[in-house]
């Protein structure tokens, strides 16, 4: 019973990164793609807002 023990912590971490792995594959693309998509380039060009529109680099 002692190899029992031994592999039951792999393979419960192997289903679990399984899991984890096609919960992520299927949550590529679909409806919530665009969404996402322009979500983040709402945050980068805000960002990007920012460093050209911010004070002046020279201190004066």
């Amino acid at each position: 019973m002692d190899y029992v023990s031994a592999l039951v912590p792999p393979v419960v971490m192997a289903v679990f990164f399984i899991g984890v792995i096609r919960v992520i594959v299927k949550t590529q693309g679909g409806a919530n793609k665009t969404k996402e998509d322009a979500a983040v380039d709402a945050v980068l060009a805000r960002a990007d807002g920012t460093r050209q529109g911010g004070p002046a680099a020279d201190g004066g």
